[in-house]
């Protein structure tokens, strides 16, 4: 398999990452891993989504924040090939390997939830103080993310590393 070339480049990744709105967590805690599926919203090298007060996920994040998230998202159909040959279908992906941090402050929490909520609905109004502090939210700073991209028969792949 010849060696894939990667164009220094985030904002194929980061158009892929506004326009989707559903992605796949994942976190490990002592040799354990879990993957969940959750909505976020991503902006500016962020990727926000808020949860329960309680539960697995934050379980595996206080332990160890570091994750990593997956968005893909499948443009076509795939189509009849002859037996035996290569199966695909055009496609976008993306995954990013940041850390995750629990916005336990009310008011950063609530900035979370504004930006998350306008990012999946323009229009929504601010959120109150009160729904605040019905649920969490987290933030994952993305230290680095890949990409590919598939459309008949043509690849790209993409990497960016953000500056500390």
């Amino acid at each position: 398999m010849p060696s894939r070339k990667f164009l220094e480049s985030r904002e194929e990744m980061e158009k892929i990452l506004r326009e989707e709105t559903l992605g796949f967590l994942g976190v490990c805690r002592s040799g354990e891993s879990y993957v969940v599926p959750l909505n976020y919203a991503y902006a500016d090298g962020r990727i926000l989504f808020h949860c329960a007060l309680t539960g697995k996920k934050l379980d595996f994040l206080r332990e160890n924040p570091q994750v990593c998230f997956t968005v893909g998202r499948q443009s076509g159909a795939i189509v009849r090939h002859p037996q035996g040959a290569s199966c695909r279908a055009d496609h976008d992906s993306v995954i990013c390997h940041g850390m995750a941090r629990i916005l336990e402050d009310v008011e950063e929490r609530k900035k979370a939830l504004d930006v998350f909520n306008r990012c999946l609905q323009p229009d929504a109004e601010g959120i109150t103080p009160e729904a605040a502090l019905k649920c969490l939210a987290v933030e994952i700073m993305v230290k680095e993310m890949t990409g590919r991209r598939w459309r008949t028969g043509k690849r790209a792949y993409w990497k960016y590393r953000f500056l500390s």
